[in-house]
């Protein structure tokens, strides 16, 4: 009798202890549970700060690029613009050199005066080879007034001239020019695209771009920052691989 019920205490003791050593593991096991769950509430707070974060930084990009699109679309209106001015000037020199042939009026100050607006345009315009472009014009313009040219001949230079200019606003490339950087006059490559966008590289490897000033005119300028520099040989490189369309992406001159 004695050894029963010593066998049934031991019995319950070790179920007592099985509750208790199961108790405290489940115990340890929430307490794991909720560290773990604490941890992955914290990786989740701050996923969804870096996700905001990074939607701020998403819609500050585009309202910039949305700005700068606008500020593209603008130079390109400009360009626009300047060309059809051209192309007005010299239709109506063109009208004006038929009714001279019939009239007997003189044609020199009609075709001047649309040479004036030309030199003009090429002052104030896009700063592709300004140097050689107004020296033909230079030479037109001496040529009509020494009458040392037909005004006949010379109006179809001029339209020549002004083909010259619509052909610059449609051309990709890569070219040489002389351009005033930091105080002196360098020779550099320049990729041109079109009549909006001109970089530049030094033979000392600076690499920059045209910028257009407040009052109109252009001025060279560096970059340093890494990234636009590498956007920049990229350009050169692909114009030289003769790749002309695609997506590059660009520092923007336009930008303030």
């Amino acid at each position: 009798m004695h050894k029963y019920f010593s066998k049934k205490i031991i019995s319950f003791t070790g179920m007592v202890l099985l509750l208790l050593v199961t108790s405290v593991a489940k115990g340890n096991s929430l307490e794991n549970l909720a560290k773990a769950l604490a941890k992955i509430r914290g990786e989740v707070e701050t996923l969804q700060t870096q996700l905001d974060t990074e939607k701020d930084k998403h819609g500050s990009r585009m309202s910039a690029l949305t700005s700068q699109l606008a500020d593209l679309s603008v130079e390109e209106r400009r360009q626009k613009m300047s060309i059809e001015k051209l192309q007005h000037s010299i239709e109506k020199m063109t009208v004006n050199a038929k009714k001279a042939e019939q009239s007997g009026e003189s044609l020199k100050p009609v075709l001047l005066a649309m040479l004036a607006d030309y030199r003009q345009h090429i002052q104030t315009g896009f700063p592709f080879k300004p140097e050689d472009r107004i020296r033909a014009l230079g030479d037109l313009e001496s040529n009509v007034v020494n009458q040392l040219i037909d005004p006949n001949k010379a109006v179809n230079q001029a339209w020549s001239l002004i083909e010259d200019e619509i052909r610059l606003s449609k051309e990709n490339g890569i070219y040489q020019q002389v351009i005033f950087l930091d105080g002196e006059n360098v020779l550099v490559d320049i990729a041109k695209l079109g009549t909006v966008f001109l970089f530049f590289q030094t033979r000392d490897s600076r690499f920059g771009m045209a910028k257009r000033l407040s009052d109109g005119g252009w001025k060279y300028e560096t970059v340093d920052d890494t990234n636009d520099i590498e956007r920049i040989k990229n350009l050169f490189d692909s114009l030289k691989k003769q790749i002309r369309q695609g997506y590059f992406e660009l520092p923007n001159p336009l930008r303030k």
